[in-house]
Order: structure tokens, then sequence, then C-alpha cells
């Protein structure tokens, strides 16, 4: 009778073992509690982290149109500042020549506050394209697990690809370039020589 039992209950595990394969792997996540929630959390997961990609990419546009504005402001600044004094001289040359330090002063304070807001912009970019770069990696990290999840089911180990998954972010290590010339870098060599040509224009005008 006990054989009888312990054969019945082999049969219908193996039948149900049977019946779990044969059901879609979806369906399979759907019956089970663990897998669905952790689905469920991965795909939420996945949300909070497009949602963060869509603001530090709104956040990167809006630091490069306020560094192009920096731009603007810098050759509108000295070229209006040139025309001024460059009037001004032909006005009064005598007098304009003995307070040709006032304009420098101001154009040199200006180009210098221009050039350390450039900088300050460009950092403030440079730090959120890493920040965007990590979370375009946690996403395809997060994704491949959730690929994996939908396709394998109950096959899905869970403690396994879970500690895949942390090892996978906790490992990560930034790779820090050499330091070498940038773009950054160009650009405020290219504003501070201008600042100079344009004290040594203003003085040209004022005294020349």
């Amino acid at each position: 009778m006990a054989n009888n039992n312990e054969e019945q209950q082999q049969s219908t595990t193996r039948s149900s073992i049977m019946e779990w394969k044969h059901m879609h792997p979806l369906q399979q996540i759907a019956e089970t509690p663990t897998h669905k929630l952790l689905l469920k959390q991965w795909l939420k997961e996945e949300e909070l982290i497009n949602t963060r990609i869509a603001l530090k990419e709104t956040q990167i546009d809006s630091t490069r149109k306020e560094i192009t504005t920096l731009y603007i402001f810098f050759f509108l600044f000295h070229s209006t500042t040139l025309m001024l004094l460059f009037n001004s001289s032909q006005s009064s040359p005598s007098s304009s020549c003995s307070r040709s330090w006032v304009p420098s002063l101001c154009s040199l304070l200006f180009s210098l506050g221009i050039i350390w807001a450039f900088r300050y912009k460009s950092d403030v970019e440079a730090h959120m394209e890493k920040m965007l770069l990590r979370e375009k990696e946690d996403k395809g990290l997060l994704g491949k697990c959730v690929e994996e999840l939908k396709k394998k089911g109950l096959e899905f180990d869970l403690l396994k690809e879970v500690d895949a998954l942390r090892r996978a972010k906790s490992l990560r290590v930034e790779t820090k370039d050499v330091r070498k010339w940038s773009s950054r870098d160009i650009v405020s060599f290219f504003f501070f020589s201008m600042a100079c040509f344009s004290l040594a224009l203003t003085r040209v005008i004022l005294c020349g």
C-alpha cells in the first residue's frame, strides 16, 4: 500500500514537472510568486533608469545651451566694448588714453569670469556624461537579466543571477584617462588669447 502511494506521488511529481516544462516561460513566471515579484521589481527599476537617463540627457542639453550662451556673451561684450571705446577715442583722444586702465580692467575681469564659468559648466557636462554612461550600463545589465528571466522561466536561477548582477555593478571600475589636452582646454586657451588680444587692442584704440 505504501509502495503504491509512493509511486502515485512520484508519477504526480513527474507529471507536474512535465506540465511546467511544457508551459511558456512567462506563464511559469506568472504562476511562481518569487519569479513574478522579481520580474515586476526589475521592470520597475528599468522604468526608473529610463527616467533618470531622460533627465540626465535633458540636463546635458541644457548645460550645452548655457555654454553656447557664454560664447555669445563673450564675443558680444568684446565687440561692443571695442566699438564704444573706438567712438570714445575719436571724441576725446587725450583723456581716453589716461583712463585706458579702466576698460582694460573691466575687460580682463569679464574675460576671467567667462573662462571660469565655461570651465565650471564644462566640468558639469563631463560629470553628467559619466553618470549618463553609468545609467546606460546599468540599463544594459538589467535588460539582459530581464530577457534571461523571460526566456528561461523557472529554469532561471534567482540566487545565481541576482548575485551576478550585484557583482557586475559593484565590480565596475571607472577607467581614468591619462590627463591630456581636451576640447575644454583648447577653448579656455582660445578665450584667454582673445582676452589678451582685446586688452592690446583696447590700448591701441585709446592711446594709438
